[in-house]
């Protein structure tokens, strides 16, 4: 495909740094595993080259997953269903996304979901401890109109129908039957939006906890990268982890920080990928996004 589909617009979403993270793919997987899959943009960026053979899409997020059901499964029923939901609102009438975000929070149907997501301040998810949805409308925007996402919707189907299965449930459980001939990658929640003050997910995740699994996989010889920690200019997110654990630590270029750029400031994002010995010889240095593939993502 000429420009990859994205149909949930998650910020955080590893869409911009995709194409940093798949050189690192071994060309030999059996499956492909994202047990914490939030926006998939790394299983579909895998599937478009052909780097395994099956998928496993997997969240500790129940509808979060039947959404990816009803967009893999069932594109032509949610691309109308989301054009219903979207065509409701109207210019300044903010009310219709509280009332759609009020209907998801009781029923949780996974296209309110979609059109939340989209509507929202920033695509930035967020989510209490009952899985509801807590973020507020964005005032700027309407969100993705539905001629766009029915395509993104088509791709993300024609990418992953009939080879991917869709799980939900604790990330360990997801991968209770990853082996050698797999590979997993993960994007857990960063240490400092889990835990403390600014927490953004029904499910939480401690650090130890990470590491206790990690350990498990290792044990097990299960091929893995792991997104986590990293930083925006000076400020940091979240403790590398342990060197214990015996994984590659690259450092990728994620970009310009918008939030910094509004206030005049000229901070990058670098993000941390974690590998199992043997996929990278990097020599340590920041990983950069070549200019043909900013100007693809930039589209």
């Amino acid at each position: 495909m000429s420009r990859l589909p994205h149909p949930i617009p998650y910020q955080g979403s590893k869409r911009a740094l995709a194409p940093l993270i798949a050189p690192y793919v071994p060309r030999d997987v059996a499956t492909f595993y994202e047990p914490f899959a939030g926006s998939a943009a790394v299983t579909l960026y895998a599937a478009n080259l052909g780097l395994a053979k099956r998928f496993v899409v997997g969240d500790s997020l129940g509808p979060i997953i039947e959404l990816w059901k009803s967009i893999v499964e069932r594109p032509s029923d949610t691309s109308a269903r989301y054009r219903s939901v979207w065509e409701g609102q109207k210019d300044g009438d903010l009310e219709y996304f509280n009332l759609v975000r009020a209907r998801y929070n009781s029923e949780r149907d996974p296209v309110d979901l979609l059109y939340i997501i989209a509507r929202c301040v920033k695509n930035a998810v967020r989510f209490n401890a009952k899985g509801n949805f807590t973020q507020s409308v964005d005032k700027r925007r309407l969100g993705m109109r539905p001629e766009r996402m029915r395509e993104a919707i088509d791709g993300a189907s024609h990418l992953l129908r009939g080879r991917v299965e869709f799980r939900v449930g604790d990330w360990l459980d997801t991968l209770s039957d990853a082996g050698r001939e797999d590979f997993v990658y993960m994007d857990p929640p960063y240490l400092g939006t889990s835990v403390g003050r600014d927490k953004r997910y029904a499910e939480q995740m401690a650090q130890d906890r990470l590491c206790d699994g990690l350990a498990e996989l290792n044990a097990r010889s299960v091929r893995l990268a792991l997104s986590y920690d990293g930083q925006t200019g000076e400020k940091v997110y979240g403790p590398p982890l342990p060197d214990s654990l015996g994984l590659d630590r690259l450092q990728l270029h994620a970009g310009r920080s918008s939030q910094a750029t509004l206030q005049g400031r000229d901070d990058e994002t670098i993000e941390s990928l974690y590998l199992s010995p043997g996929l990278s010889d990097h020599d340590g240095s920041v990983i950069r996004k070549p200019k043909a593939i900013q100007q693809e993502l930039a589209l």
